[in-house]
């Protein structure tokens, strides 16, 4: 705030729904269940959650949520009815948006879905919250309440076609701002 001299700032959009992001995700799950000896009867998305406040006060993360589960799910060619959306994380007193991912995947196992995979696309890589979280407490819940199979697939991290997601959608923000060579 005391610079006289203001540098130029540009940030990069939320890329959520950006095509080569969107082949990248399907790309991993595809490749998941194609190792899977049993395939899952239903895949979660799992996003981290925010207090419904936010959502009500116009924040667009759960639409963006929601969106990148649809066209996830259409670029698979699953059914409605073989992807859920879900959200993790949720702390302290206020309401959050859900339904709540731990808790999701215990009424699937109760429902007869005995087998399930997971993943969290709004991670970008592993962390303590997909490896512990999701590894732990909520493969617990699933199996608690009668799940058989709990499939993790891994955030992107370092894939190739997730790199190549994220050098076009940085290359598409440069535009304009570097010259051609």
């Amino acid at each position: 705030m005391k610079m006289k001299w203001q540098p130029y700032i540009r940030t990069v959009p939320a890329y959520f729904d950006h095509p080569d992001y969107i082949q990248a995700l399907a790309n991993s799950v595809q490749e998941a269940y194609d190792g899977f000896s049993t395939r899952p009867t239903k895949l979660v998305a799992s996003y981290h959650g925010v207090p419904e406040r936010y959502l009500m006060e116009g924040d667009p993360y759960h639409c963006q949520c929601q969106k990148t589960t649809r066209l996830l799910r259409e670029k698979l060619g699953f059914s409605k009815e073989e992807v859920d959306t879900a959200f993790q994380s949720q702390f302290g007193p206020e309401k959050w948006v859900g339904p709540q991912t731990v808790k999701h995947v215990a009424e699937l196992a109760e429902q007869g879905h005995k087998h399930i995979a997971i993943m969290s696309p709004a991670f970008s890589s592993d962390c303590v919250e997909t490896l512990e979280e999701i590894e732990e407490e909520i493969r617990d819940s699933f199996m608690e309440a009668g799940g058989e199979t709990f499939s993790y697939i891994p955030c992107l991290n370092d894939r190739d076609d997730h790199i190549d997601a994220l050098l076009a959608v940085i290359n598409n923000e440069l535009a304009g701002w570097l010259s051609a060579p």
